[in-house]
């Protein structure tokens, strides 16, 4: 039987102090909201080889609209099945959105640890008129174990390095946001990080669906 596809949600709000703290400002009209997604991307090192992806279809609000990707090995790190993305604005609010299906990595199995497979994923956001909502789904993953209600920044443990090390922390419905907060926010279905603690034979970062957005705009340099 299979197992029902998990839904979680992420949210970032300016509070009432931040919005209307300081001196008010003439400005002109703010610049419009913005979001962006990718299915996913790899950038990972294990002794002369180093793999970089870079942002698996990616789709901005600001164009491409849509994009999509056929999937594929990534070096003999891992694979992404095929994937799309959606990005797009209603009148003020900016939404995007990237899924994917069908990722497996085999990368820990060298070293002792699981094959980490991922069913189908998805992960979206869509800004408000002071801050940010995220949102993920997932189908059935296999390789760690997850408990039935998931917090934001859920994290575990990949055990089983030299000395005690850890070959990699995942972190799931992992959601990024600036100090101090201005209501953007950067959500990721799913991080792999390896040998987090540094000093083992490989390093890099995986993510699996990535959706951005930012109710203000880009920011000025």
């Amino acid at each position: 039987m299979r197992k029902p596809v998990s839904r979680l949600l992420s949210v970032t709000m300016l509070t009432g102090a931040l919005v209307t703290g300081g001196p008010a400002i003439a400005s002109a009209d703010p610049a419009p909201a913005t979001a962006a997604a990718s299915v996913g991307s790899l950038d990972v090192e294990i002794g002369d080889e180093h793999v970089v992806t870079g942002e698996l279809a990616p789709c901005d609000v600001d164009g491409p609209l849509t994009a999509k990707t056929q999937g594929g090995a990534t070096g003999d790190f891992a694979r992404f099945g095929g994937g799309d993305s959606n990005c797009g604005r209603t009148g003020a609010v900016a939404v995007a959105e990237a899924s994917g299906r069908r990722f497996e990595t085999t990368l820990l199995k060298r070293f002792g640890g699981p094959v980490i497979k991922v069913r189908t994923f998805m992960a979206k956001c869509s800004t408000t008129k002071d801050g940010s909502l995220g949102y993920i789904e997932f189908g059935d993953v296999t390789g760690f174990t997850l408990p039935e209600n998931i917090p934001q920044n859920y994290r575990l443990t990949i055990a089983g390095g030299k000395g005690g090390t850890a070959l990699a922390s995942l972190t799931v419905n992992e959601t990024v946001t600036p100090t101090p907060p201005d209501g953007s926010l950067v959500t990721h279905m799913l991080h792999i990080k390896l040998f987090p603690q540094g000093g083992g034979p490989a390093k890099g970062d995986i993510y699996l669906g990535t959706a951005r957005c930012d109710p203000y705009g880009k920011k000025q340099p």
